[in-house]
């Protein structure tokens, strides 16, 4: 097991090497819903560390996304995690179902081990009961697989400014966000979204309240939103926060 756990050592040291924080991402379990949420960090741009105890699993993992760094670990293990690099990350997705025991000692170690620089953790439940029990043992957010798609929490997870999303093909979508911070007291028409990031604004305003095609004189204020229309990787594009 020594001589599994030393190369990811060595990453997540030379990431730290960088300066600071290191932010990024763990996903612990690599089924359907986490390998959704690994492959929509990784478009976007993070930095994904991918954990599961199934050799079989990380494989497969490695086949649609030969660029991760993906381990075998076991997550019930502090040490194992900790020699790993989980415990420098910023953010811990905890994927897994089964056994209910797994998830909860995953989410426990990520938030109470010694040392940690996890700041939040969200944690994959099957029932209210399960749901119950991660929120006791420190979960910051827990969701439902079956009520939000790995991609949707990705997508979130690195654009937590989005609302909505309505895709309109494989290609373009409608997204509503909330004004980003250095939106803010800028005129629609000083920020010129259609050259500067290639989206088109179709409404702006408060909630409950947005005005259809606004004047280019609309002065965007907090807590104000945009609707806007583009392509996926323009809206990308669009500031995160």
């Amino acid at each position: 097991m020594a001589s599994e756990m030393q190369p990811m050592n060595q990453w997540w040291q030379r990431r730290q090497g960088d300066g600071g924080d290191l932010g990024g991402f763990a996903v612990i379990g690599v089924g359907r819903f986490g390998s959704s949420v690994c492959a929509e960090l990784l478009r976007a741009g993070a930095d994904v560390l991918a954990i599961d105890s199934s050799q079989r699993a990380i494989d497969d993992l490695r086949q649609s996304e030969p660029a991760i760094e993906a381990r075998v670990v076991d997550c019930t293990d502090e040490e194992a995690l900790r020699a790993a690099g989980v415990l420098e990350l910023s953010t811990v997705v905890v994927a897994i179902s089964e056994p209910i025991e797994a998830s909860m000692t995953a989410t426990l170690i990520c938030k109470d081990a010694k040392d940690t620089r996890v700041r939040q953790v969200i944690a994959r439940a099957t029932s209210d009961l399960h749901l119950k029990m991660l929120e006791r043992v420190g979960a910051d957010r827990v969701v439902f697989p079956s009520k939000m798609q790995g991609q949707r929490l990705g997508m979130e997870l690195v654009r937590p400014n989005l609302l909505e999303q309505l895709r309109l093909d494989d290609r373009n979508s409608i997204e509503e966000i909330k004004v980003p911070g250095v939106f803010v007291g800028q005129s629609l028409g000083e920020l010129n979204l259609r050259k500067h990031f290639k989206v088109s604004v179709l409404a702006a305003g408060p909630k409950g309240q947005l005005q259809v095609n606004p004047q280019a004189s609309h002065l965007l204020q907090v807590d104000e939103l945009l609707v806007v229309m583009g392509s996926n990787e323009a809206l990308r594009s669009l500031p995160g926060g």
